[in-house]
């Protein structure tokens, strides 16, 4: 991978925040990803129950910005599994009730992709979508997923969803043992919109924890599902399985969030349907978050 100059910003990979080209992160961007994860100052703890903790950090250059961070241990789940449910996107589309739609665009390298994701916001917010170029690196017992939003030609925004941008978004997923592991997920999206008080209120005390924990359930299920559906089918470890179209990286651009419409919904009340956890308990209220 080509090396970079490093960056000044401590917010995000230097390839959103301190270019203006599109470029795969290297070996220092997730070196520095793993330290933002592993970094307490500046973090205000909001949740911590049952293996779970979630804390929020404003950015105070643009208050509609903000960070959350997730952990959660995992004591009956090996940290390769994990790694495998975030990359199979066949099995997200089972676990993930927020999903609207989502899948692979084409290949940049044998470690990094772009892909589609949209997904369903709490209701009467309008649903959003974004476009990534998504990474990963394998450090030892340990691995690392990130992301960053890019625009592709063949994609632009659609009229019936909010285009969302991600800055910085991405798992840290640590080995603690033969069958246990803690994953950190870490996010600064803005969601282009000027969001009211109580979607970040519920999204860091109630929709990120209900969301890791069912990423947990899902991990659990995951070694049977796989073994009735290609089993050995794994592009993300095995590149030369990947079915993708090569891309080059100049086919793509850096989406900044300040060319896209901005959405104020900063009015808009909660629905009697969201208070009451939704239809069934089910569906409407995961982290619209975790893409």
């Amino acid at each position: 991978m080509e090396k970079s100059s490093a960056s000044t910003e401590p917010q995000g990979p230097r390839p959103v925040l301190g270019r203006d080209s599109v470029q795969v992160p290297d070996d220092q961007d997730f070196r520095s990803f793993r330290s933002e994860c592993e970094a307490e100052a500046g973090w205000n703890l909001t949740y911590s129950k049952a293996g779970v903790s979630v804390w929020v950090q404003a950015v105070e250059m643009d208050r509609t910005l903000h960070k959350i961070k997730c952990r959660m241990e995992c004591r009956d789940v090996p940290a390769e599994t994990l790694y495998d449910v975030l990359h199979d996107i066949e099995y997200r589309k089972k676990w993930d009730s927020n999903v609207i739609e989502t899948f692979d665009i084409a290949r940049l390298t044998v470690n990094a992709d772009v892909g589609y994701y949209s997904w369903r916001c709490p209701k009467p917010l309008k649903n959003r979508d974004v476009i990534t170029l998504r990474s990963w690196l394998p450090m030892g017992t340990d691995y690392i997923i990130m992301n960053y939003s890019v625009k592709h030609p063949k994609y632009p925004p659609r009229k019936d969803l909010v285009r969302a941008v991600s800055i910085q978004t991405g798992y840290l997923i640590q080995s603690t043992g033969p069958k246990s592991c803690v994953i950190t997920y870490l996010a600064q999206v803005d969601p282009k919109g000027s969001l009211p008080k109580w979607v970040v209120n519920k999204s860091s005390q109630f929709l990120a924890p209900k969301a890791m924990k069912k990423m947990y359930k899902a991990c659990v299920k995951y070694p049977e599902w796989k073994q009735k559906h290609q089993p050995h089918f794994k592009p993300w470890l095995h590149p030369e399985q990947s079915p993708l179209p090569s891309l080059a990286l100049s086919e793509l651009s850096v989406q900044h969030a300040d060319s896209l419409e901005n959405i104020d919904e900063s009015a808009v009340a909660e629905s009697r349907e969201e208070r009451s956890g939704g239809a069934g308990g089910e569906g409407s209220d995961d982290d619209t978050s975790l893409t």
